[in-house]
C-alpha cells in the first residue's frame, strides 16, 4: 500500500452514508436522524470513564466512537459532488447534549443506564451489558484484515507520534495476526515499541516517529495476516487502555487509533 493512499477499510467506509443515532440505538425524534460526531462519542467515553474508572468495552460509547471512525471517513459523495461528512462538516454538527449515566439496585444487582438527552443509550446489568437495539449498516466484501485496520489507524490518526499505549496495542494485533506469542524483532510491533522507546527521549514533537511512520504498509510487514474478529479488537482494545503499574492510572483508548481502527473492522466484518 503507498503511503497516504486509502487502504480497502478506508474505502468501504467511505463509500458509507454517515451513521446516525437511529442507526445503532433505539432512539427517536431529532436525535434519531442526528449524525454521530466524534466530540459527542468523546463526549459519552468521559463521562463512562469518569463513572467506571475507564472506558467500558461494547458500551455506547465504544459503539459511538466506532461510528465516529466510520463518519470521519466519509469523503465526496460522487453522485451529488458534495462533503457527506468530513472532519469539518463533524465538527459544524456536533450538538450539545446531556449525556447522564445513573447507578440503581434491582433484586441485588447493579443497573447502570447511559442515556443521552433523555434516551437510553444502553442498559448495564452486572455483569452483563446490553445494548439496546444495536445495528449498522451492512458492508458488503472480504472481511478487513488485521494489517488493513493497521494501516487505516496510521492513515486516521497518523501525525500523532507513537507512546507506549500505541506500542503495546500494535505488538498484541501482530501478535492476533500472526498466531505467535511474541512480536518478533523488525516486525511491526517491535518498530512501534522501539518508536514509543525513542520519543519518550524526545522533547520536540516534530522529531518523534508517528503512527504513519510505523503502519504505512503494515499488511507488508506481518508474516501472517487474517480477517479482524471480536476477540482480536477486544484484545488490543485491553492492550492500549492497560493500567499503568506505577501510577495506577487507566489510559483511554485512542480516537481513530489502532483499537478503534480494530473494532470498527470487526464490525464491519460481522456485517459481511
Amino acid at each position: 500500500m503507498s503511503h497516504g493512499q486509502p487502504n480497502r477499510l478506508q474505502e468501504e467506509i467511505q463509500n458509507q452514508e454517515p451513521i446516525k443515532y437511529g442507526d445503532i440505538f433505539n432512539v427517536s425524534g431529532d436525535l434519531a436522524s442526528e449524525t454521530i460526531s466524534p466530540q459527542a462519542a468523546a463526549a459519552m467515553a468521559a463521562v463512562e470513564s469518569r463513572v467506571f474508572g475507564q472506558q467500558q468495552r461494547g458500551s455506547p460509547a465504544a459503539a459511538m466512537q466506532a461510528a465516529a471512525v466510520i463518519n470521519e471517513a466519509a469523503v465526496i459523495n460522487e453522485s451529488s459532488g458534495q462533503c457527506l461528512v468530513g472532519r469539518h462538516g463533524l465538527a459544524e454538527m456536533a450538538k450539545d447534549h446531556v449525556i447522564s449515566v445513573t447507578q440503581t439496585t434491582a433484586e441485588g444487582r447493579r443497573v447502570v443506564t447511559e442515556e443521552i438527552d433523555g434516551q437510553v443509550l444502553g442498559r448495564r446489568v452486572d455483569p452483563d451489558f446490553v445494548p439496546m437495539n444495536m445495528g449498522s449498516a451492512a458492508i458488503d466484501g472480504d472481511p478487513i484484515t488485521i494489517g488493513e485496520a493497521l494501516e487505516a489507524a496510521g492513515l486516521s490518526v497518523g501525525d500523532k507520534p507513537v507512546d507506549q499505549n500505541d506500542a503495546d496495542a500494535i505488538s498484541a494485533a501482530e501478535i492476533r495476526a500472526t498466531g505467535e506469542k511474541c512480536v518478533k524483532p523488525g516486525g511491526v510491533g517491535a518498530s512501534a515499541q522501539s518508536a514509543a522507546t525513542l520519543n519518550s527521549n524526545v522533547n520536540r514533537r516534530e522529531e518523534m516517529t508517528k503512527l504513519s511512520d510505523v503502519l504505512t504498509d503494515a499488511t507488508d510487514k506481518l508474516t501472517a495476516d487474517k480477517a479482524v474478529t471480536k476477540e482480536d479488537a477486544d484484545a488490543v482494545y485491553d492492550a492500549e487502555i492497560h493500567k499503568n503499574l506505577s501510577t495506577q492510572v487507566t489510559n483511554n483508548a485512542e480516537p481513530g487509533g489502532v483499537a478503534a481502527s480494530m473494532a470498527t473492522a470487526a464490525k464491519l466484518n460481522q456485517q459481511t
